[in-house]
């Protein structure tokens, strides 16, 4: 769990470079490189441009570190979702 949290968060350090912000392009990469494989339309930059703006809950352009955390979690949520109404082979 340690070690998932660690990579989220150097994730965003990583892509933000230095800022407390991802910019457009940062958060395009960021979703397009690691997010691509549980997420549809990551190559569609009208796609990412919408979710960023739906991200951007203070309207300044950018994704910060907690409207990131809302991707992640949400994500998270939905992975959790899907995961729970998959049967399992125990069964």
């Amino acid at each position: 769990m340690e070690a998932a949290i660690k990579t989220v968060v150097g994730q965003f350090v990583s892509s933000a470079r230095g800022k407390e912000s991802l910019n457009k392009d940062s958060f395009q990469k960021l979703v397009q490189r690691q997010l691509g494989n549980i997420m549809a339309d990551t190559d569609s930059s009208s796609s990412v441009k919408e979710m960023m703006q739906g991200l951007d809950e203070n309207h300044d352009g950018k994704v910060g570190f907690q409207e990131y955390m809302s991707l992640i979690g949400y994500l998270a949520n939905s992975l959790s979702e899907s995961k729970a109404k998959t049967p399992t082979a125990a069964n």
